[in-house]
């Protein structure tokens, strides 16, 4: 498998998640926020659509990447028809929160790199994205993501998929589809491990 594409809401474990399959497959990730906005040192420019959609398509052209965002929109289109599977993060609200205020406060205190400058409002903003996804944002990635549900997989947590579950996954696809039959979109929960000492 050498085409992914992760969503899902701020907070949900995106970057984390795409970092941990990057080193783990050896396979390039991208940002799709850093698609829509250029980082120049003297603060973000957002790209015009077609140069964002010109990014975007020397991305995915490509035969080996891994894309995350929460970006629910049309444009997005080229991420969905090329990967191989597509990893939906359901990450329960309460635990996007709690990811949303450490995050922040390990960016305020330099701990943690930021592509954006972390500043009260855009906490603020992150606590109505979050809201909203939860309320709208849901439905709406099911909606647009059912067309592709062959190739989908369902996480609760960003800890548990490694390369081998990704890989039995397509596995699981490739019979059904052999049998002309579509699987239901996979859904791992969150296991409880025992903490390493």
């Amino acid at each position: 498998m050498k085409r992914i594409h992760i969503i899902g809401s701020v907070g949900s474990g995106k970057t984390t998640l795409a970092r941990r399959l990057s080193s783990e497959m050896g396979l390039p990730f991208y940002e799709l926020d850093n698609v829509v906005w250029k980082r120049p040192p003297a603060g973000d420019v957002r790209r015009t659509d077609e140069e964002r959609d010109v990014c975007l398509a020397e991305i995915v052209g490509v035969d080996d990447w891994i894309t995350e965002g929460a970006h629910q929109v049309g444009w997005i289109g080229p991420c969905l028809e090329r990967a191989e599977r597509i990893v939906f993060l359901d990450t329960p609200y309460s635990t996007r929160l709690k990811r949303i205020i450490s995050r922040f406060i390990r960016q305020k205190t330099g701990r943690e790199r930021a592509n954006y400058k972390p500043t009260w409002t855009i906490l603020c903003r992150m606590f109505r994205w979050n809201h909203r996804f939860q309320r709208e944002g849901r439905l709406e990635a099911m909606e647009l993501l059912k067309p592709h549900e062959h190739k989908m997989l369902i996480l609760k947590d960003n800890r548990l998929p490694h390369a081998s579950i990704l890989a039995d996954a397509r596995k699981e696809s490739r019979s059904a589809l052999r049998q002309n039959v579509l699987p239901r979109p996979t859904i791992h929960k969150k296991i409880n491990r025992t903490k390493e000492k």
